[in-house]
């Protein structure tokens, strides 16, 4: 089933990126596959929203040299795969090793990749049944060291997000502070931080390196692409990228077999309004062609929920209460205009608080404080000792066959170093409190949110985790921190020690931007973290147009010290090509 597509209408040539979404040709969004809750060959597992828990589903989608469409279905431990132009054919199943958990998928050649922190190359069994399920093994390759791997995985923030050290001084063991005013994030107005190239693999043009040049300004950059190894010379394409407020991460996906170039890039504004994601493309000459935009809102996270195949279809992986849906995108032609306008419906908006909200018994704090306190919640290796890894085999949560209690990261690792403080379901507590049950033999973690919250468990869950952070002695959840929190405005203006808030859903401390202007949290997460606290990077406007909010805990609102804060300088070389890597 072909997508639908419209007539293009050409830019003029030399103009720079053009639209507005209120004129030019249109085609609708097409759903080319839907897959129902459950564990059959057409489901995927779908463990639904509960109270201060995301839906966790299907983590990514992505294409391989034939155009077929992969699904990570991260409850079942599978990939699906399927046709998205031959809606009847059954999908195949491919089964993860037991030991993987990956939270990305992309496909390269012969190869799939997933990733968990780590990249691990997977291959089919050989099997000589033609059954519809065929198990995956690891391969031994080198596509951790491969730069179009590692730039294919950082498109969607599947990066190492550097260890507690890269927050640290190497000199004085403290955090890393410098002094700030308001818009510290943003030191010199009219320079914006350079971003690192990209090393992609190409259906269509072969391996290219790309450079994302800031201009000057926030809202504008020009896009580079070489050839691999061919960099002494000018660029092949020069394409030029402006929105009406601010760029965020700007991201080249793919060029089709036609010689047409996609950019993945968002536009975030810097007061309240919404923000919106799309996948700009041109044409094989650097024109810009249209857009398609991406429809974020009301969906759960995930991470890799755009894919680019080789015939130029832009498929969107959207999970929806009971099921999901891949929908194959519909193309926004150009018309008149200078500027991108992408913005998604208004965002979640916060609860009405009255006065300055409840008084929380808590100690003069810092943003120094809180970053070391959510390190050491990360960074804590302790033995899993009997007691608190439990019998075997493990309680089954209710509703899901064989999804049991024992966070994933702790599954065959009884007597052994394990690193991070357990996600559990209701539970809360300090570091010391949690260290301490669990040398006395409480169970470690909890990951069924759809239980009664145990008492025999310990560990965190997303609000308990930034409300230890914050030195609460009490645990405020999703729905409560708006009672201790002033709404940031600009989320451009966030500073480590800050959150992204989701009430009822969701809570993640934010711990900078990142070189590619991405959002560098912590968070405690039974799907996004396999059951831990961890380290993660987001896409911004993901996290904005889904219904995150910017916040700031009332105890911090007058320390404006930076904590790490990703310097926002041009690192550009006098030739404006980046000089420093992801």
């Amino acid at each position: 089933m072909p997508l639908q597509k419209m007539k293009v209408i050409p830019s003029l040539v030399g103009s720079t990126l053009v639209l507005a979404l209120t004129g030019g040709a249109y085609a609708a969004d097409v759903v080319v596959r839907q897959f129902a809750n459950g564990s059959g060959q057409n489901a995927v597992g779908i463990v639904e929203a509960s109270q201060d828990t995301e839906t966790d589903g299907p983590q990514a989608l992505t294409t391989d040299e034939n155009g077929n469409l992969y699904l990570l279905d991260q409850v079942n431990g599978r990939i699906v795969r399927f046709d998205p132009k031959n809606p009847t054919a059954d999908p195949r199943a491919l089964e993860l090793p037991q030991e993987l958990r990956p939270t990305d998928l992309i496909v390269r050649k012969s190869d799939i990749l997933v990733w968990d922190g780590a990249v691990h190359a997977l291959q089919p069994q050989v099997q000589n049944n033609a059954t519809s399920t065929r198990g995956l093994e690891e391969v031994i390759t080198r596509a951790a060291d491969d730069d179009t791997v590692v730039s294919a995985f950082a498109q969607m923030g599947s990066v190492d997000p550097g260890s507690a050290t890269d927050l640290i001084d190497e000199n004085t063991r403290s955090v890393n502070i410098r002094s700030a005013g308001k818009h510290s994030a943003r030191k010199h107005e009219h320079e914006v931080e350079a971003r690192a190239p990209q090393h992609i693999l190409t259906r269509g043009g072969g391996s290219v390196m790309v450079d994302v040049i800031p201009e000057k300004g926030e809202a504008a950059a020009r896009i580079e692409v070489h050839h691999e190894g061919d960099t002494g010379g000018a660029p092949f394409a020069r394409l030029a990228i402006k929105v009406s407020d601010r760029l965020g991460a700007v991201e080249f996906l793919e060029i089709d077999h036609a010689g047409r170039m996609f950019v993945f890039a968002e536009n975030i504004p810097t007061s309240s309004g919404s923000a919106g994601a799309f996948v700009a493309r041109y044409a094989a000459t650097g024109e810009l062609e249209g857009i398609y935009e991406l429809p974020l809102s009301n969906v759960p996270l995930s991470r890799r929920f755009v894919t680019v195949s080789g015939d130029g279809d832009v498929y969107f992986l959207r999970t929806q209460s009971g099921g999901v849906q891949v929908l194959g995108l519909g193309f926004r032609s150009l018309a008149n205009g200078k500027v991108i306008e992408v913005r998604g419906p208004p965002g979640f908006e916060l609860p009405k608080v009255a006065g300055r909200g409840p008084i929380t018994a808590v100690r003069p704090l810092t943003r120094d404080q809180v970053i070391k306190t959510a390190l050491a919640f990360e960074g804590i290796q302790w033995q899993l000792n009997p007691a608190a890894y439990g019998r075997d085999p493990d309680t089954v949560c209710t509703g899901f066959a064989g999804r049991i209690r024992r966070p994933f990261y702790l599954i065959g690792k009884m007597g052994q170093q394990v690193r991070g403080v357990p996600y559990c379901w209701g539970c809360n507590g300090s570091l010391d409190q949690i260290s301490t049950k669990i040398a006395h033999g409480v169970l470690a973690g909890n990951i069924c949110t759809h239980n009664a919250p145990r008492p025999d468990v310990t560990g965190v869950d997303c609000s308990a985790f930034v409300s230890a952070a914050w030195g609460l002695a009490t645990h405020f959840t999703t729905d409560a921190i708006p009672a201790i929190a002033q709404r940031v405005q600009n989320p451009w203006d966030l500073l480590p020690g800050d959150a992204l808030n989701k009430p009822g859903s969701h809570v993640m401390l934010f711990l900078g931007f990142t070189k590619d202007r991405m959002a560098k949290v912590m968070e405690a997460s039974p799907g996004a973290c396999n059951g831990r606290v961890c380290q993660n990077v987001y896409p911004l406007a993901a996290l904005l147009a889904r219904g995150f909010q910017p916040v700031r805990f009332r105890a911090l609102e007058n320390d404006t010290s930076v904590v790490a804060q990703a310097d926002t300088t041009d690192k550009s070389d006098s030739n404006g090509r980046r000089t420093h890597r992801r």
